[in-house]
């Protein structure tokens, strides 16, 4: 049950960090952001990208991560980064952004497939979205978006991971079509951790609490 509560339980976290800090940048979300990102990249490096290369051939696994990355790509240029951290919305734009809902459905829906199995990748999605969804929340609320309209988009991004794990789980799918998703949503998550971690840094330089939240990460994403 933990695979379809926990990417729900990380928004409401990240909600609840919208509003804690509403009033202020809180320098805690962008070490959290650094951390997921770490945490993210070192849980699909140790658990799902060796079971992949298990049951796919070796240059057909590189190029479902590679389309995996592209994908990712043409979905950021409609999201302009909101899935690790950007999130470009104007404050007198009364225009539901679309285009970033879209982008990010898409997005959190295939990261719910890999964890019907991969237990411990939950782990890594549940991190990931807590400061995604507290940017997120924090933009909405700040917009002139009608509050119906910012609830809605919340609401339908929480429940897109575990629809993502539930068709996983429940849908009659070829195991070598899950396999090449998966090797998808390997390309996805190393571009956004990767991402993540190259944007953590200032002037191309990692100061200290930030080197130690993506060491942090690491090490405890290789003892789950």
């Amino acid at each position: 049950m933990n695979k379809y509560l926990f990417p729900i339980y990380a928004i409401l976290i990240g909600v609840g960090i919208a509003f804690l800090t509403r009033k202020q940048k809180s320098i805690y979300t962008k070490l959290l952001l650094s951390f997921s990102g770490a945490f993210l990249l070192a849980l699909t490096l140790f658990d799902l990208l060796p079971e992949v290369y298990e049951h796919l051939d070796a240059k057909q696994t590189g190029f479902f991560i590679m389309c995996g990355i592209l994908l990712q790509i043409i979905l950021e240029f409609f999201s302009k980064g909101a899935e690790h951290g950007h999130v470009h919305i104007g404050k007198d734009n009364s225009n539901f952004p679309w285009l970033l809902f879209i982008s990010l459905c898409i997005h959190s829906f295939l990261e719910g497939f890999p964890i019907h199995q991969h237990n411990d990748i939950v782990y890594g999605v549940f991190i990931h979205k807590i400061p995604i969804a507290a940017l997120l929340t924090s933009y909405l609320f700040r917009s002139k978006y009608m509050k119906k309209q910012a609830v809605a988009f919340v609401f339908i991004f929480t429940i897109m991971t575990p629809l993502g794990t539930l068709v996983s789980n429940s849908v009659n799918l070829d195991q070598n079509f899950l396999v090449s998703i998966n090797a998808l949503v390997i390309g996805i998550f190393l571009h956004i951790s990767t991402t993540i971690l190259f944007e953590a840094s200032e002037g191309h330089r990692f100061n200290l609490s930030k080197l130690v939240a993506i060491c942090l990460g690491v090490l405890i994403a290789y003892f789950i």
